[in-house]
């Protein structure tokens, strides 16, 4: 048994949201809930997975699209639909799953006549979809920034004005050119309980931690140092990573700058 059901206004406190769906207590899972329930008067879609496992239905997978303006990535995509979040996992993996949850996107974008679907990708892995889902739908790369990501559009008309990255800034990265510094969103539920966490481990160390969170899509967007939009890390100025790892390594990282 799979179903694909869709997680709405009416239904999202009887329903689990898929990530972090084990610690549903915790700030990271809440602040989510506050978060998407805030998106949907945008017109935030959430749908999930729903499989049959050891006889009993749990989620495994789910996507997450919005409509451009509002989106929480640094694109800028005013009249498309931008997906967020596009994930499958364990034993559900290629069996077409991924692909059913991406024609949702495409439907609801024809629907409101928006220019396309637009999707993001990055070659070093992380929480990204595999750039051949885009592609084998039809999407075609239409804007990169280094140091490896890509942006896909799926193109309903040919008089469209392009999605792109935003630019970024090297006065914005003197901001962040001493100490380290985290930039998070709501739109990640793992984010900000991982944040405390690595607050907590370098409390009076040398490279003490600026949590910044950023509070709304515009900031998201126009970030301008990031393309992700919902999470880096940031120290001396560089950008360390964008992906969510585990907290040693992080720690790791933070120490040997």
């Amino acid at each position: 048994m799979v179903k694909i059901i869709d997680i709405n206004k009416k239904n999202i406190d009887e329903q689990e949201l898929f990530c972090k769906k084990t610690k549903k207590k915790l700030a990271g899972y809440q602040n989510k809930v506050k978060w998407i329930k805030e998106r949907f008067k945008e017109g935030l879609k959430y749908k999930l997975l729903i499989v049959k496992d050891n006889n009993k239905e749990t989620s495994r997978g789910m996507i997450e699209y919005i409509p451009g303006e509002y989106n929480w990535r640094g694109i800028q995509a005013d009249g498309w639909m931008v997906i967020h979040c596009l994930w499958v996992v364990g034993k559900q993996k290629k069996k077409g799953y991924g692909s059913q949850l991406l024609e949702y996107a495409i439907k609801d974008a024809k629907e409101a006549g928006m220019h396309g679907v637009v999707g993001m990708t990055a070659d070093k892995g992380g929480w990204l979809p595999n750039k051949k889902l885009y592609l084998n739908h039809g999407f075609e790369k239409v804007n990169e920034m280094e140091p490896y990501f890509e942006l896909y559009a799926k193109i309903f008309s040919d008089e469209a004005p392009m999605p792109k990255f935003y630019p970024i800034s090297d006065d914005k990265k003197k901001e962040y050119d001493k100490g380290v510094a985290i930039l998070y969103t709501d739109q990640c539920p793992y984010i900000i309980d991982f944040v405390d966490e690595l607050k907590e481990d370098c409390k009076g160390k040398k490279n003490s931690i600026n949590a910044i969170k950023l509070n709304d899509c515009k900031a998201a967007q126009q970030n301008g140092i990031y393309p992700y939009g919902t999470y880096c890390i940031v120290c001396n100025g560089e950008i360390l990573l964008y992906k969510h790892t585990t907290r040693k390594q992080i720690l790791g990282i933070i120490n040997q700058t």
